[in-house]
């Protein structure tokens, strides 16, 4: 038994002697060494952050850009709507009917010339055969006069359904438009059709001026002309000749 131990001790003695420089040695290398830093990665990421909020903004502002780019183009879009084919087709219709006035036109010479011949003073060497031939036509250019005031009325009533249907479309233009451009547009087309209609009442009030002042001229003229044949009439002449009457001239 004792003997036994006496060996174990030995062979353990024997082991503890060997030189630790024979022994393996297991160690880690120093670039396989995880190292954690806080302070580097919280910096690290603040920076990421900051990286990330600029991008944003960049976006957010090439957004902006590209929305007022937009807003540009519709502003100076076209209105893809006119109506000045149809306006002035009115205003030629309103024209042609002021352009076919009957015997004294609107025209300041033509005035002048056919009032000095047919409407002033009654000419006291015309014959009475003259006389009714210039009251004649007198009543001739007032009752044109009349035909012309009327013709144009119709006309300018004709054109009251082209203007509705233009001023329902333009305002429905308007209300659409999609930009400052197309809005303005369908406003001066609009303003435009307020001045076509003011011109068709512009061409009323003259056709009807027309008529009166005709009539008003007839009046005037025929007084006057009613005065001279009164004058005449009145104006001592030769009087009753007595003469020599046949009942049958072919008889003796």
């Amino acid at each position: 038994m004792k003997l036994r131990r006496s060996r174990a001790a030995l062979l353990a003695a024997s082991i503890l002697s060997v030189p630790l420089s024979l022994s393996p040695i297991i160690t880690t290398p120093a670039h396989a060494i995880i190292v954690f830093d806080p302070t580097n990665y919280a910096q690290n990421v603040l920076q990421a952050a900051r990286a990330l909020q600029q991008i944003s903004n960049q976006i957010t502002s090439l957004q902006n850009e590209a929305q007022m780019l937009i807003n540009q183009a519709r502003n100076l879009a076209n209105l893809p709507y006119s109506s000045l084919q149809q306006l002035q087709q009115s205003v030629s219709r309103t024209q042609q009917l002021l352009s076919q006035a009957q015997n004294i036109a609107y025209d300041v010479q033509q005035i002048d010339q056919a009032f000095q011949q047919k409407y002033g003073s009654a000419s006291l060497s015309a014959s009475d055969a003259q006389l009714v031939a210039d009251a004649k036509s007198r009543w001739q250019n007032t009752v044109g006069g009349l035909q012309d005031a009327m013709k144009v009325q119709a006309g300018v009533v004709g054109n009251i359904d082209t203007n509705r249907a233009q001023m329902s479309a333009l305002v429905g233009q308007s209300q659409g438009a999609t930009g400052a451009l197309q809005a303005t547009q369908a406003g001066n087309q609009l303003l435009a059709l307020q001045a076509q209609q003011l011109a068709d009442l512009t061409a009323v009030v003259a056709a009807n001026g027309r008529a009166q002042a005709l009539q008003s001229a007839e009046q005037a003229a025929a007084a006057e002309q009613g005065r001279e044949q009164r004058r005449r009439f009145l104006t001592p002449g030769t009087g009753y000749q007595p003469g020599n009457a046949r009942m049958f001239p072919g008889s003796n």
